[in-house]
Parts: C-alpha cells; sequence; structure tokens
C-alpha cells in the first residue's frame, strides 16, 4: 500500500516578490517571463533595484509549491531537496513541515552555505520574471534520495528545473530509475522555455524513452508546447506531446487546459479570474491533478480542480493558497463532482 501520494525531488528556493513596472523590469535587465540564473554578485545588484520595494516572501520552487499544494487539499507528499545551515534554509524547512510535507531535510544537517533563492518580479500584466539564486540547491544530490520512501509512493515527480544541474539531474534519474523499478508513475514539467532552450538534453532524459520508460503525467503550458515541438500549431503541438507521456495535461491560461491522452483530447475550461499575478500557477496545477487523480478521480476531473486552483493563485499576489482558500476550492469541487 502506498505511502506517499507523491514523492518529488527539486530545487529548494525561497521566493521574495515584487511588484514592478515594464520600464523598472527593462532597467533591470530582466527578460521578461523567463527564468534566469544569476549568482551572488548578479543578486546583490537587483536587490539594489528593488530597494525600498514591499516585498512578499515564502517558500517557492517549482516541485515545493507542488507539494505543499497537494498537501494542503489532503494528499501525503515527500520532497527531497538541499538547503543552507542559515535564516532561509531553517525559514524552508519549517514551511515543508508546517504543511504536513515529509523531506531529507529532517534526516540530515543542512551544510554552511547560503540558501537558493528566487526574485520574482510581476508586472502590471500578470507576467512572472524570476531570477533565481541556487545557493545550496546548485549541489543537490542523491544523498537527498531516500529510495524506501520514492517505493512507497504513487508517482514520481521530478521539477525540470533540475535539468539545468550536473548533480540535480543525476538524482533526479537515479530516483527515476528506482520508482520505475518499483511502478512508481513517473511525473515532470517541461518547467521553462529557457530549460527546454538550453537544457533539453535533461528535460529528454526526464521524459524518458522506450528503454528507459515513458512518463505517465507530463505537464507543460502552450509557450513551453510551442518551444518544445519547435511549431505554432497548436495541432502538431498536440501530436508529439502525446507521445510524451501516458496523459498530458497542456495549460493555456485562459482558454483552459487540454487533457492529451492518446488519441483522446479533452477540453476543460479555465476558473474566470482575472489575472494579476502568475508566479506558481503551473505549480499549482500540477499539484491538484495529482492530488485528484491519486484519490480517484477521472483525468478531466482532476483537470477542473486544477484550473480552479491555479485560477484562484493567479487573481492573487504569491504562489502559494491560503489553507481556508483551499478548503473552499475543495469543497466546491466534491460538490460538483457528486452533482
Amino acid at each position: 500500500m502506498s505511502h506517499y501520494d507523491v514523492y518529488a525531488i527539486g530545487n529548494a528556493l525561497v521566493d521574495s516578490e515584487y511588484a514592478v513596472t515594464d520600464a523598472q523590469l527593462q532597467a533591470a535587465g530582466v527578460e521578461k517571463r523567463h527564468m534566469t540564473l544569476i549568482d551572488a554578485a548578479r543578486r546583490t545588484e537587483l536587490l539594489s533595484h528593488v530597494y525600498g520595494l514591499p516585498s512578499h516572501r515564502t517558500g517557492g520552487g517549482s516541485a515545493g509549491n507542488t507539494v505543499v499544494a497537494l498537501a494542503q487539499l489532503g494528499g501525503k507528499a515527500f520532497y527531497s531537496c538541499r538547503v543552507a545551515d542559515d535564516e532561509l534554509g531553517d525559514f524552508y524547512t519549517q514551511d515543508l513541515l508546517s504543511h504536513g510535507v515529509a523531506t531529507n531535510l529532517t534526516y540530515t544537517r543542512a551544510p554552511e552555505g547560503q540558501t537558493g533563492s528566487c526574485m520574482v518580479m510581476v508586472t502590471p500584466d500578470a507576467e512572472r520574471s524570476m531570477s533565481t539564486f541556487l545557493g545550496a540547491t546548485a549541489e543537490l544530490d542523491s544523498s537527498a534520495l531516500h529510495a524506501h520512501a520514492i517505493v512507497k509512493a504513487k508517482v514520481y515527480y521530478m521539477e525540470g528545473y533540475l535539468a539545468a544541474l550536473v548533480t540535480g539531474l543525476d538524482a533526479a534519474l537515479q530516483g527515476r530509475q528506482v520508482a520505475r523499478a518499483a511502478g512508481v508513475a513517473l511525473a515532470t514539467t517541461l518547467s521553462d522555455m529557457t530549460m527546454i532552450n538550453y537544457c533539453r538534453a535533461g528535460l529528454d532524459a526526464m521524459v524518458g524513452t522506450s528503454e528507459t520508460g515513458t512518463l505517465d503525467y507530463l505537464f507543460c503550458n502552450e509557450e513551453e508546447g510551442q518551444v518544445w515541438c519547435g511549431s505554432q500549431d497548436l495541432e502538431k503541438i498536440c501530436q508529439q506531446l502525446s507521445q510524451q507521456a501516458r496523459v498530458v495535461c497542456l495549460t493555456r491560461s485562459s482558454k483552459g487546459c487540454l487533457v492529451l491522452e492518446g488519441n483522446q483530447r479533452i477540453e476543460v475550461p479555465a476558473a474566470k479570474v482575472k489575472a494579476i499575478d502568475t508566479n506558481g500557477a503551473g505549480d499549482m496545477f500540477a499539484g491538484a491533478f495529482l492530488y485528484a487523480v491519486t484519490h480517484g478521480h477521472s483525468h478531466e476531473q482532476a483537470a477542473l480542480l486544477a484550473n480552479q486552483c491555479a485560477g484562484k493563485v493567479v487573481s492573487q499576489v504569491g504562489n502559494r493558497l491560503s489553507q481556508s482558500a483551499i478548503d473552499e476550492l475543495k469543497l466546491d469541487f466534491v460538490q460538483l463532482v457528486a452533482a
């Protein structure tokens, strides 16, 4: 019997979010809508551009957001990551534990250094542009894996951003082998256009082949799908993505999402909201979807819940929802499914 609904591996990052204008974004030299890796010097430079602006700090990291969302909905998750022995590391660890997420961080002593962080700049059009200082997570390796927990999970989830890290990618792939051998479902996300453009080989390895085992679940947005497939044609994108996984969730912002399963295509409508901040929307979608499918719901129902949860995220500032907001969304979903 499975002990965890999802076992995930990813980057441990503390998010600091700032509302900026497009002019401020350009003045800081930040590429809009993309995730850019930065060093400590660049981080200091960027901090000077947002000096005096109010910020919102939360636990982050793509897969971290996903497992927290799943846990808030009532699922059980284990998260492998790496932090440093500093204030941000303590903050991140306690954030996971406070949400009921089991983690390798409780079994190992954090090393000296700096915990990873992400500066998220949100423009008036709700687009998020991320500048990520990896810090300790740059040295994430297979020592963070807990094989005994992987084999007790229903789904093994790999954060696509790990494709940029040699040791992090190796750890994700080692965990993938353990999961596949145990019959655990495999899942990943394409994460960001930058990853596809510059780290395609790593993402290809996560997605897998007939020899290494193909994915059960793949998550990406339409823009990522276009870059991945080298096409703007939705029909071609759907055909190509359908070959990458048993089930593909292609999110399309206000157009909702497409659930691709073999030759079957299901359109699931988006929540009707006014978007003010897209940070964390894809992570929330994945967390809600995986919660639903690991609790007996159909893929269409799972996508419906995921759309509602993601819509709630983009209608507020910040990458996480309050527990009360999650509870309300879950109640509405249960009543809708039962009707």
